[in-house]
């Protein structure tokens, strides 16, 4: 079998290693030729420049890569077609549907999966470990993946996946902006929303196109919204059936209100699923945080809180239930500078200090004019590398709470894994 990818972003690469892990042959393609190929296995691959550089080809036994142009005759001769999420509802992905020719409607047993669909803003990577946990505790075998931004191979793979293999529930992570690419490539039977953020505006424009987008996505389908989420009312009436969670009321190891609110999530859809309360209990008190998500640890007399905050909604939950002496931020990338607004937060809650690093981009000459511009009067440093931040943890470390957040997943996973390791030490 031979598929064609077009695309190369988190998506698109996924897709290509999972298809050539899976035995397929592939054609992928991206007209920027200066796409960022990092995380593609290219093993002794003969590369051709073509019109003096300009486009480029990639030539290997199972995988051709083109960049700067696309072989029609190529992706003609595949059976299926991988696109980028993001071009799903542009001209190129109808022809693909009206074709039958999409990837996930060559290759269909994960439609005939149960199927459980986490969305949301925050809390949808810890909610889906939460109820994996349970799932799998109640004997469940439970096929996991989605949103790359999770840190999951991604939705192609667990397409691939669960053709190949033999699974009992398909668990999906579903970004928010990749809501209606998903409502045609999966059959929900489930569908819980963590909550409704302030995230992605650059790509929703406004919460209420956002939540338009959710009431199509909802639309049919079994769902779970929290007790007091906004839209309910649009949500219940395009829904099949409705079930309000609420926040969890037993033993937690993971900090936050929030979290227990994702708890809840998992506790009420597993209880739909007939699993016994005591399994349930059981393995959320066991439950411990995700990498990468907040998780607290000691060093000396400070409690120094670590995990991706990297939206204005994410950071103040945090926030809110702790003052902090000094808050250290990743920055985003040049592009996204609607996520600048989490210094906005920051600020509102006066730390007496604010440090910076390079979360997804070194931006932080654009995040030190936002800082100026809010007035903001406390110390404001700037670091580049981790040993300056575990410098500075050390210098603060006499005081009560520290914050690590902002943008940059891997980032802010590296600085979390040195954090845990001298809070070991010093135990």
């Amino acid at each position: 079998m031979k598929a064609a990818v077009i695309g190369l972003g988190v998506e698109g690469k996924k897709a290509v290693n999972s298809l050539l892990n899976h035995g397929w042959e592939v054609y992928a393609t991206d007209l920027n030729i200066n796409v960022d190929l990092d995380g593609l296995d290219l093993p002794k691959l003969s590369m051709n420049v073509l019109d003096d550089n300009q486009t480029v080809s990639i030539v290997g036994d199972k995988l051709t890569v083109d960049l700067g142009f696309t072989n029609s005759y190529a992706i003609e001769q595949c059976d299926a077609i991988a696109i980028s999420p993001s071009m799903y509802g542009g001209a190129f992905a109808e022809r693909l549907l009206m074709d039958g020719d999409l990837l996930s409607d060559v290759v269909t047993k994960h439609k005939e999966m149960f199927t459980i669909g986490i969305t949301g803003t925050n809390g949808k990577t810890t909610t889906v470990h939460m109820l994996k946990s349970i799932l799998e505790s109640a004997g469940k075998k439970v096929l996991v993946g989605g949103n790359g931004g999770g840190g999951f191979s991604g939705y192609y793979d667990l397409m691939l996946e669960a053709n190949d293999g033999d699974y009992d529930i398909l668990l999906v992570e579903v970004c928010d902006m990749t809501l209606d690419f998903c409502k045609h490539c999966f059959d929900f039977d489930y569908i819980g929303l963590t909550n409704i953020g302030n995230d992605h505006m650059n790509v929703h424009k406004t919460i209420a196109n956002y939540k338009d987008t959710l009431v199509r996505f909802f639309e049919g389908k079994t769902i779970f919204t929290a007790f007091n989420q906004d839209f309910n009312t649009d949500f219940k009436e395009s829904a099949a059936r409705h079930i309000s969670y609420f926040p969890y009321q037993d033993e937690l190891q993971v900090f936050g209100k929030f979290n227990l609110l994702n708890a809840g999530l998992a506790t009420a859809i597993s209880k739909e699923l007939k699993v016994p309360k005591d399994i349930i209990k059981d393995t959320l008190s066991h439950f411990k945080a995700v990498q990468g998500r907040l998780d607290v640890y000691k060093i000396n007399d400070a409690s120094v809180y670590v995990g991706k905050t990297d939206n204005s909604d994410a950071l103040a939950s945090v926030l809110s239930e702790r003052d902090f002496y000094a808050i250290f931020i990743g920055t985003p990338r040049h592009n996204e500078e609607h996520r600048l607004d989490i210094l906005d937060v920051a600020v509102k809650y006066n730390p007496e200090v604010i440090v910076l690093f390079p979360g997804l981009d070194d931006t932080l000459d654009i995040a030190i004019y936002r800082l100026n511009s809010l007035g903001y009067l406390g110390n404001i440093i700037t670091v580049n590398t981790l040993d300056e931040i575990i410098e500075l943890v050390a210098e603060y470390s006499h005081e009560n709470a520290i914050l690590i957040g902002g943008n940059g997943q891997d980032t802010i996973i590296d600085i979390q894994e040195r954090i845990k390791l001298i809070s070991e030490k010093l135990c």
